[in-house]
């Protein structure tokens, strides 16, 4: 019986440590944002092509942020170790 609680305990453990990675994700998007408005400022004609790059990145980026969140609901609810 102790076994169970011991796969609980570390499936929270390592949901905690798998969300821990949208940390990454939100600092690289705030600063590629800060970069991308830097860019804006000195060229405003290339606005167009800076967004189109800034969100192609920034979409990239935010899928370690969802594989992360994925993995972390999946060891709280759908509990595959046990």
């Amino acid at each position: 019986m102790e076994g169970i609680y011991l796969v609980k305990a570390a499936s929270a453990l390592g949901a905690g440590f798998a969300l821990i990675a949208g940390i990454g994700p939100g600092i690289g998007q705030g600063f590629a944002a800060g970069k991308a408005v830097e860019a804006v400022s000195r060229q405003p004609e290339a606005q167009g092509l800076i967004l189109k790059t800034l969100l192609v990145g920034c979409g990239v980026a935010e899928t370690t942020g969802i594989y992360g969140l994925f993995i972390g609901l999946a060891l709280l609810f759908f509990n595959p170790l046990l």
